[in-house]
Order: structure tokens, then sequence, then C-alpha cells
């Protein structure tokens, strides 16, 4: 009996997935992959990161938030958030403030600078999305991301 030996992939769509197609981490993972790909290629020259520009957006939406609950809100490490917010500060993008009533807590706003990189940058972010291709059609667009607000427990504040 001759046992056939399957050959190599030759191309990209040739890679088996198996039940990894399957796999909402996994497609979650790649379609961040592909849409953070397209992000940096059309807004890195600005130094916009997604995440950065995120936390920095929330902190102009609520000035005076503490770190420790931006983090949670975000789901962004301790440690992570930390170094992001000396970072900014070093920068010269926010202000950290120890509250009276505790002093282990961190307020943060953003600086007259910090507020003009947001209002420069902000339409370049959330248009960035509407200006390139996409396989879905307004309708599924919608759908998508209101699948994704629910499964992450958000309530739509506004729509795409």
């Amino acid at each position: 009996m001759t046992r056939t030996i399957p050959r190599p992939p030759a191309s990209m769509e040739d890679v088996a997935l198996d039940r990894l197609s399957g796999s909402l981490g996994f497609l979650l993972r790649l379609a961040q992959v592909q849409v953070f790909e397209a992000f940096f290629e059309d807004l890195g020259q600005y130094g916009l990161r997604p995440g950065e520009f995120s936390v920095l957006y929330v902190i102009h939406l609520n000035p005076g938030i503490r770190q420790g609950l931006l983090a949670q809100r975000l789901r962004i490490k301790r440690a992570h958030m930390t170094k992001m917010i000396r970072n900014f500060e070093e920068r010269g993008l926010i202000a950290r403030r120890t509250p009276d009533d505790d002093r282990r807590a961190i307020e943060l706003r953003l600086t007259p600078e910090g507020e003009g990189f947001v209002s420069a940058h902000a339409e370049a972010f959330f248009s960035h999305d509407a200006r390139r291709p996409t396989p879905l059609d307004p309708k599924e667009q919608a759908q998508l991301f209101a699948l994704l607000q629910k499964y992450v427990g958000l309530t739509p504040e506004t729509t795409p």
C-alpha cells in the first residue's frame, strides 16, 4: 500500500486552516492584522497608532478620568497603560493630577497640545475605514459593527 504524501501549499489560498476558520479568536486576530496594516499604511506618517489615539480620544471625551478606570474600560493592562501615559506626558499631550480625595489615584486631562493633536487627527482616524475598499456592503458593515459592539458589551452610542 502506497501512502500519498500531500504536496506543500503553493500559494496562500492553498494553506489548510481546517477548524481555525471557525475560531472566533483566530478570525478576530486576522481581521485586526488586516485593519492595522491598512491603518499604518494610510496614517502611519502622522505618528498615529490606533490604541494610543483611542486613549487620547477617551481622555478628550472624559477630562479628569482616572487612569485605572480608563485602563479598565479600554482593557489595557496596568503596566502598559502606565508606560503609555508616561510617554504622553513626556510628549506634552496629557497632564496627570493626584486628586485630594484619593492620593493613590491619577486623574488625566489633555493639555492644549493634546487637544490640538486629537482635533488635528480625529477626522483622519475616524474616516479611515470609510476610505478603504471593503468586501462588505454598507448593511453588512453596520451589522458587523452592531454584532461586535454586542459581543464586547458596548451599547451603540453613535451609528457609523
